[in-house]
């Protein structure tokens, strides 16, 4: 498999993910399979529960909110058991999550941002790159990733061992609840949020409205209320290039962000505290503006 030809800082490369493409397809093959012949009621139900609770909880408010952007405060434990549940999205590992995101950061807030990290491009070049490729940095410094991030043992640990737990959970959920079971709430769910990340990213770079410009950036992002609200929030996405630092992604009342009220509801029983949110705190980058809506569709391309 060939890399995409792109530029990319002095040094950088990048290369196939064969574990990402191993992952991915090892997930795909069976959810294709047998995924709609498994499907009921209550497995459908269990497999919902299991997206809030890995998806929700894990990715968007631990990994996302709590560890990268630092939108509110909690315990050590609170923290580890929040990564814990992002390894069973089956995403990935964490600290792979962790570079990903501060990579893309780091290049779509600068104007000499490379196309791998721009969106400029069609759907099926962007599942090509997206879903098959990684950035491996000549010099990690450049991107300012925290050391307690990279060096914090709990997550190396998660990192290096993140699909054993996943394929542990499928296992019981095989034995003690049958087949069946055990595809609609693993790789079916899984193949379900791979996918469904990829989608929500691509689109919400792409078409939508945007209140905020960023100066000197070459991705502000765009707000979608239907992929807002299935994403946990996630699909305000130029509200979050604005204000990366808000545990809350919405910015207006007819924005439904579900992840927020999963930071509330951790917030009144405790678990975390000193929670930033835009409006109440200093959460918008410097470099963004307010402007009146802009709108940008696929018919517009």
């Amino acid at each position: 498999m060939n890399a995409p030809i792109t530029p990319v800082a002095p040094g950088d490369q990048i290369i196939p993910g064969w574990l990402k493409i191993f992952w991915l397809y090892l997930m795909l093959a069976p959810a294709l399979i047998w995924g709609w012949s498994s499907l009921s009621g209550p497995r459908s139900l269990a497999s919902v529960l299991l997206t809030v609770v890995t998806v929700g909880l894990g990715h968007s408010i631990g990994l996302h909110r709590g560890i990268i952007h630092r939108s509110y405060r909690c315990s050590r434990i609170t923290r580890g058991v929040l990564a814990y549940l992002f390894v069973h999205t089956g995403l990935g590992g964490p600290l792979s999550w962790i570079r990903v995101h501060y990579f893309r950061d780091y290049w779509q807030n600068r104007l000499d941002c490379p196309a791998f990290f721009r969106y400029d491009h069609s759907i099926g070049r962007d599942y090509y790159w997206n879903l098959h490729f990684t950035l491996k940095p000549a010099d990690i410094g450049r991107y300012e990733i925290p050391a307690e991030d990279l060096h914090d043992p709990w997550l190396l640990f998660l990192e290096k061992t993140w699909f054993l737990h996943v394929l542990a959970a499928a296992g019981l959920i095989w034995a003690f609840f049958g087949f069946e079971a055990m595809i609609v709430c693993v790789p079916l769910r899984i193949s379900v949020t791979i996918m469904g990340h990829w989608v929500v990213g691509f689109i919400s770079h792409k078409y939508g409205y945007a209140r905020y410009d960023i100066d000197d950036a070459a991705e502000h992002g765009y707000n979608n209320w239907v992929l807002g609200a299935l994403s946990f929030g996630e699909g305000f996405h130029n509200n979050h290039h604005a204000h990366p630092s808000s545990a809350k992604m919405s910015t207006a009342w007819y924005e439904l962000d579900l992840g927020w009220y999963l930071v509330a509801s951790l917030r009144a029983l405790g678990l975390v505290w000193d929670v930033q949110v835009q409006g109440e705190a200093p959460t918008q980058r410097e470099r963004a503006k307010t402007r009146l809506f802009r709108w940008h569709w696929p018919w517009q391309d």
